[in-house]
């Protein structure tokens, strides 16, 4: 972007003192301030961030392209309840992110080395994309070819969007703002549309891009995909479809809810859903989600593991407790991640989301009990892993069976321990940050399997820690061989030896670094970034890799998911950018790693 012009020097210092004193702040920093495009945003303090101001005459004027389809147009026969409002915006709430003091000289060129090595990184993938997959929904980073998994339209390019942001890039962003402006949300590449993919990574990466940047195109678009959400709720129970049989939705005829569903695809709306509300005053979005989330509340305690919801629900027969398998893994993830991020979100002055905090605590305190355990491990490491439950005739079993997926939930609990203000909480999130981190550098590739098995301490209390016992390892591993045989101290099991460009491990190790300060998570942050890009990298970009209990990972998988520029490598960003970009004050992530803003606070 181009840089203010002023002819005299002094003029201009009083001009930008006053801008940075007087315009309204984005994550802290104010608008005209914050990040040029180019070089990538500033590792620096504030005093430094005006030689990176924005020239807002120069923010292109680009204006979206109606879609062939007018999804608000549709006239649903079984139109969900439009109660309850949505809820005034929250004016208090506890402080989240430690109170920062600047990084000594040498630090600062430190963390700052390690952010121009991260953005190099995505700046390569971007560039590979944009060549060789441009407007479809994913590159292949080996043949430089291209896959439209998610309805083609342009799932990277929308993914991306604020990680653009987030990283400076401001020509790159302003270009795929202006393609976004085409997408034609009233067609699509498959007969039905995913409700959870659609939500998390497209309307969530349109809201997010536009609480970032304010441009009105994409709060436009996100409105269209909304819409097309939301016409899956057209249902005789109010309860939204998993996959939305694309033409009939048109129709408004009304849709048939799938009888067995796993539990996160319809636990997953409430973020974007009430945050579109807030940003067009339309209660309707957040009145649909709060009808799906009161029949999780309102039988939270009925399971077979009370203050969880198995793995599988019928959402036809607004079934949430019959299930006998419980997770925060895969399938269930993130209708927990959720619930303490709706909190932060909409607060509990309002009884209709007054539940989310009520659910956040007993969920909490329910795994905490049942699922965490601390490894048998030959070191001294204080870590927790997080398991699976089976609730059979003799009572809950605990399964040590860990995955990539389930890394999310040290900075789950971490960030739930600060807006509940407790304790415990934020000390199983460090455990649990500990033990994906522990995962990480264990293995030859420096990078954790996808799906792994672990020893559990023997005794009462599985969360205690233990002493090593060989033969008691040797023996259990031996009775899987069938699932790798060279594996690290510990683990009984690689089941699935992948590593597909997950953010999960990443993204708790950020969060516990904005939280707690400690130096600790930023030199985790960076060995597990070295040891991911060693392993994935290609001509082009990087790529998923098949076997990570060799050296280098074996070989690689011909497939860059949207992620890895969405989540994975914004998280790693942010652990070395400045810590007021991105606030966990003023934003709360999706389960994609798209910012959304919060209401303003009282810190």
């Amino acid at each position: 972007m181009a840089r203010f012009r002023v002819r005299h020097v002094a003029l201009c210092a009083v001009f930008v003192v006053f801008l940075y004193h007087a315009l309204p702040r984005e994550n802290g920093i104010p608008h005209l301030f914050y990040h040029a495009g180019g070089g990538g945003a500033p590792n620096a303090g504030t005093s430094e961030l005006a030689r990176y101001m924005n020239d807002p005459s120069h923010v292109p004027r680009i204006v979206a392209t109606e879609s062939s389809f007018s999804w608000n147009t549709v006239k649903l026969l079984k139109q969900p309840a439009l109660t309850p409002k949505l809820p005034a915006p929250v004016t208090s709430r506890p402080r989240i992110q430690h109170h920062f003091k600047p990084d000594s000289p040498h630090v600062a060129a430190k963390q700052e080395q390690r952010r121009q090595a991260v953005l190099g990184v995505t700046k390569k993938a971007w560039a590979a994309y944009r060549e060789h997959a441009w407007m479809k929904d994913a590159l292949k980073p080996l043949s430089g070819q291209f896959v439209d998994q998610f309805s083609g339209w342009a799932a990277t390019l929308v993914d991306s969007l604020d990680t653009l942001w987030i990283m400076g890039l401001r020509d790159e962003f302003y270009e795929a703002v202006e393609a976004v402006a085409a997408i034609d949300f009233g067609k699509s590449t498959s007969y039905t549309v995913n409700t959870f993919e659609t939500n998390i990574r497209y309307l969530g990466g349109l809201i997010a891009a536009y609480d970032l940047s304010g441009h009105e195109v994409l709060r436009a678009k996100a409105v269209e995909v909304g819409d097309l959400l939301y016409a899956g709720f057209n249902t005789d129970n109010k309860m939204p479809v998993d996959m939305i049989q694309f033409e009939r939705a048109k129709e408004g005829a009304g849709l048939v809810v799938e009888d067995g569903v796993v539990s996160a695809s319809p636990g997953t709306i409430t973020l974007e859903f009430s945050r579109l509300s807030q940003i067009t005053g339309d209660s309707k979005y957040y009145a649909a989600v709060s009808h799906v989330m009161d029949l999780f509340y309102e039988h939270q305690n009925e399971t077979k593991l009370p203050g969880m919801w198995p793995m599988m629900v019928s959402m036809r027969r607004e079934d949430v407790v019959s299930g006998y398998q419980f997770t925060i893994g895969g399938n269930a993830d993130s209708l927990y991640e959720y619930l303490p991020k709706a909190h932060a979100l909409l607060g509990s002055a309002d009884p209709s989301s007054k539940k989310y905090e009520v659910m956040s605590r007993t969920f909490m305190d329910t795994a905490m009990s049942n699922l965490f355990f601390h490894p048998m491990i030959p070191g001294d490491e204080d870590i927790l892993i997080s398991g699976n439950v089976d609730v059979l005739g003799t009572g809950p079993s605990l399964d040590p069976e860990s995955e990539h997926l389930s890394c999310y939930i040290g900075g789950l609990y971490a960030l739930g321990g600060r807006l509940l203000e407790n304790e415990k909480y934020l000390d199983a999130g460090a455990k649990l940050a500990r033990g994906c981190a522990y995962a990480y550098k264990s293995f030859p590739s420096g990078m954790m399997p996808e799906r792994y098995n672990m020893v559990k301490c023997p005794g009462p209390d599985p969360k205690q820690s233990c002493t090593w016992d060989q033969s008691l390892w040797v023996t259990e591993r031996e009775k899987r061989t069938q699932y790798k045989d060279h594996l690290p101290l510990g683990f009984t099991t690689a089941k699935d030896p992948r590593y597909i460009l997950r953010p999960e491990a990443i993204e708790s190790v950020f969060i516990l670094w904005r939280i707690t300060g400690q130096e600790e998570w930023r030199d985790t942050a960076w060995r597990m970034f070295e040891a991911v890009v060693k392993a994935t990298d290609t001509e082009m970009a990087n790529a998923a890799v098949e076997d990570v209990t060799v050296e280098g990972g074996g070989e690689k998988t011909d497939y860059m998911e949207s992620f890895w520029i969405a989540e994975t490598l914004k998280y790693y960003y942010l652990c070395f950018a400045h810590t007021d970009l991105v606030s966990l004050d003023e934003f709360v992530l999706n389960t994609e790693a798209h910012p959304l803003k919060l209401s303003k606070i009282q810190v």
